[in-house]
C-alpha cells in the first residue's frame, strides 16, 4: 500500500503539471489581458482600479516579483485603446506586469514559485495571492462539506428505500422528482430562489448576501448557529437540487444487486429478521462504492457549483475570486485559484481511493499493480 501512495503521489506532479500548462495556453489565447485592462482604465474604458498600476515601478509582477502570466505583445497597436499612450509607458506597463519576458520563461518562473506556495501579489488588490486565498478558502470548503455531507444523509436512506420498494409507486415517484431536481441547473435553481423567498416579488425570509448577519459576534452561540445556517438555508438548496439523482440511484442499484447475492439468501434461510439482513449484511458490502467516493463527490459539487452559488449569492469564496479575477484578467490569482483546486481535487481522488481499503481491507491495489 505505501508503495501505491508513493507512486500516487509522484502522478500528481504531472497530472498538475498538465493541467496548468492547459490553463496557461488557453488564457493566452483568450481577448484582452492585464495590460489592455490597465489601459482602458487609463483612458476612462474600464472600472478597475489603477492606483496600483501607476505606483510599484518594476517591481509590480507577479510571483514575488517575478513575471508569470499575459501574451501581450510589446508592440503598443497591439493593445486595444493604446493608440495615443506614450510607447514607453506601454513598455514600462509590460514590465511591471512580467509581460517583457518570453511565454515559456514566464510559466518556468510561475511553476517554480508555486512549489513553494508563493503565488505572488494580485494586479488589482493589494495584497498578496496566499492572504486572498487564506480568506476566501474557508467559505468554498463549508459550502463543499455542507452540501456533500446533507447530500449523503439524504440521499442514502432515500436510496435504500428505493430498492426495498423497487417497482413500487414510491419508488417511481421519487425517481421522477429526482431527475427533474437533476435536470435544472443549480445557477437557475439559485435565482428561483432569490426571487421567491429572499426578497424578490413574493416572500422576504432569507438573506441575499454572505454568511453572518451584522453583529454576528455579539450572539449567543446558539444565536450564531441559527443565523449561519439560516444564511447557508438558500445556497446550500441551490447546490444540492443536481447532487441527488446519481448517489440516490447509485446507493438504490448497490442495494439490489447485494440483495440478490447468495449470502443474502443464506442469511434469511437463518431466520435473520429482514432489518438483520439489511444493515448487518447488504448494507456494509452495498455501501462500498458510496461512502468511498464521498471524497470525489466533495470535488464535484465543490468545483462544479461553487463559481454560481458563491456569485449569485454574493458569497466571499473562492469561486467568487476567481470569477472577479477572471473580469480583471487578474493573472496571479487565476492561476493560483486553479493550481489549489487542481491540487486539492488530486489529493481528495487519492484519499478516495484510500477509503476503499479502509472500508473494505480485501481491496489490494498492490496486487491489481496499480
Amino acid at each position: 500500500m505505501l508503495a501505491y501512495i508513493v507512486r500516487r503521489l509522484l502522478l500528481i506532479i504531472p497530472t498538475l503539471l498538465g493541467i496548468m500548462v492547459i490553463n496557461f495556453v488557453v488564457i493566452q489565447v483568450a481577448p484582452g489581458g492585464p495590460v489592455e485592462q490597465a489601459i482602458a482604465n487609463l483612458t476612462g474604458e474600464g472600472g478597475g482600479a489603477i492606483d496600483r498600476i501607476t505606483q510599484g515601478g518594476g517591481d509590480f509582477v507577479a510571483g514575488g516579483g517575478q513575471g508569470q502570466a499575459g501574451a501581450e505583445s510589446s508592440s503598443t497597436s497591439s493593445y486595444r485603446g493604446a493608440q495615443g499612450l506614450d510607447p514607453e509607458f506601454i513598455k514600462e506597463l509590460e514590465k511591471q506586469y512580467g509581460f517583457d519576458k518570453p511565454l515559456h520563461e514566464r510559466f518556468v518562473l510561475m511553476m517554480g514559485s508555486y512549489l513553494s506556495f508563493d503565488f505572488g501579489e494580485s494586479f488589482f488588490r493589494d495584497r498578496t495571492v496566499v492572504d486572498l486565498i487564506i480568506d476566501k478558502l474557508p467559505v468554498s470548503l463549508t459550502l463543499g462539506f455542507w452540501t456533500t455531507l446533507l447530500t449523503y444523509l439524504i440521499c442514502i436512506p432515500l436510496g435504500i428505500a428505493k430498492a426495498v420498494r423497487d417497482g413500487s409507486r414510491f419508488d417511481v415517484w421519487t425517481s421522477g422528482v429526482i431527475i427533474v431536481g437533476n435536470a435544472i441547473p443549480s445557477f437557475g435553481f439559485a435565482i428561483l430562489l432569490l426571487v421567491l423567498f429572499a426578497g424578490g416579488n413574493f416572500y422576504d425570509w432569507f438573506p441575499l448576501r454572505g454568511l453572518t448577519s451584522p453583529g454576528f459576534d455579539e450572539m449567543s452561540l446558539g444565536e450564531q448557529i441559527i443565523d449561519y445556517f439560516w444564511h447557508l438555508a438558500l445556497p446550500l438548496a441551490a447546490m444540492m437540487i443536481g447532487a441527488f439523482a446519481t448517489l440516490t440511484l447509485l446507493t438504490k442499484n448497490s442495494f439490489l444487486d447485494q440483495i440478490s447475492q447468495q449470502y443474502v439468501i443464506t442469511a434469511r434461510a437463518k431466520g435473520l429478521s429482514e432489518g438483520q439482513v439489511l444493515w448487518r449484511h447488504v448494507f456494509r458490502n452495498s455501501m462500498l462504492l458510496v461512502v468511498a467516493g464521498f471524497p470525489a463527490a466533495f470535488v464535484g459539487i465543490l468545483f462544479g457549483s461553487s463559481v454560481f452559488i458563491e456569485t449569485i449569492f454574493s458569497l466571499d469564496g473562492l469561486g467568487l475570486l476567481g470569477f472577479e479575477s477572471t473580469l480583471n484578467r487578474d493573472y496571479p490569482v487565476m492561476f493560483a485559484t486553479v493550481y489549489v483546486f487542481g491540487l486539492m481535487g488530486l489529493i481528495l481522488n487519492l484519499i478516495g481511493d484510500l477509503m476503499y481499503v479502509l472500508i473494505d481491507p480485501r481491496i489490494d491495489f498492490e496486487k491489481r499493480g496499480a
